[in-house]
């Protein structure tokens, strides 16, 4: 496969900048046995059938975007640079690996100092440097919050810079454990209105962990998208939930995963042909030719071209029903990307 087959052109005005109030209201693109239908999130419960499982992401985005100064002593007083950093992961160590620009202006030892949040240079690598920071625990969180941005794609923050507005747009209303640096998007279109109708019609939820990483927005660079790289993230799925997707099963339900990383968490815990209880880093991988063992359905927005999101779809859909259906959105006018619209996916 190349990356070339996974491309698209795409109009600059469906690109979302914002997302639409209330949040059902985006629009819904069902895609079932070939068969594309055109509805609203707001009408999941006449799409959806009782006894259906929905599993959601809980992770909580945290303000992972920082901006601030490298502080280096010299002679001359040319050690003062502006600096910009987004929060990938924590290190076992416990500093944090960060994506920074420009990232060849950081050195091990330099200084950094984010509006009163201090941070030391522990190394720089091809891609990324590894920082430590001054405070931990409830003061590091205390001082994120104060300090960091939203960390919006880079393709709304080359529109616009991320405001107050997107602390509440970039968070899902279930988010319960922080340590997300970008949002599981396709649950940013539910609220707590949506999620009542739905359990009162007979659809289930269940909640697994997966903490999405900035690596998300990172581009496939090889032109054999098999020999690309994965970036780790951290997931959790506890013994609950997998006894609950297990029941849903067995009564002949659907487990419908709500977004990409539900369904790459689901999938690394179920690599043996059975979902089990699972906690760890996963780097799993999706693209056509993949066996899938835990999920029957995904509901996900419209995605980049040449992503591995896209390939993940492809493997879920297959590549023709994918491009067609993503023809059929370019041609409806449906909005792109994180604050975009929707997709049902039934293969």
């Amino acid at each position: 496969m190349k990356l070339s087959d996974f491309d698209f052109d795409l109009p600059d005005a469906l690109i979302a900048t914002r997302p639409l109030s209330p949040r059902p209201a985006a629009r819904l693109l069902h895609v079932e046995g070939g068969v594309r239908t055109d509805h609203h999130v707001s009408d999941l419960p006449t799409v959806l059938r009782p006894g259906d499982r929905l599993v959601l992401n809980n992770t909580r985005v945290i303000p992972a975007r920082l901006f601030g100064e490298r502080l280096r002593a010299t002679v001359d007083g040319s050690g003062r640079a502006r600096i910009e950093i987004t929060l990938m992961n924590p290190t076992p160590q416990g500093h944090w690996r960060v994506m920074a620009r420009p990232l060849r202006k950081l050195a091990p030892g330099d200084r950094l100092d984010f509006d009163g949040l201090g941070a030391s240079v522990i190394r720089r690598e091809d891609e990324s440097a590894v920082i430590a920071f001054d405070l931990g625990g409830a003061a590091f969180d205390a001082a994120l919050e104060r300090a960091g941005r939203m960390p919006l794609p880079p393709y709304i923050e080359s529109r616009r810079p991320a405001d107050d507005r997107d602390r509440l747009d970039y968070q899902t209303v279930f988010a319960r454990h922080s340590g997300a640096v970008a949002a599981p998007t396709a649950s940013l279109h539910f609220d707590t209105e949506l999620l009542a109708a739905l359990m009162a019609m007979g659809v289930e939820f269940t909640e697994v962990t997966l903490h999405v990483g900035a690596g998300t927005f990172l581009p496939v660079k090889v032109e054999d998208v098999t020999t690309h790289k994965m970036h780790a993230e951290w997931g959790e799925v506890t013994p609950q939930a997998v006894a609950e997707i297990t029941a849903t099963r067995v009564r002949g339900g659907r487990v419908i995963a709500v977004g990409t990383t539900a369904l790459r968490l689901l999938e690394s815990a179920a690599r043996s042909g059975t979902l089990q209880p699972w906690r760890g880093e996963t780097d799993i991988f999706i693209y056509p030719g993949f066996t899938f063992h835990a999920v029957d359905g995904l509901m996900t927005n419209f995605h980049l071209p040449k992503s591995t999101l896209l390939m993940l779809v492809s493997a879920l859909m297959g590549q023709a029903t994918m491009q067609a259906a993503y023809a059929h959105a370019i041609a409806k006018r449906y909005r792109f990307f994180s604050y975009g619209d929707a997709s049902l996916l039934i293969p």
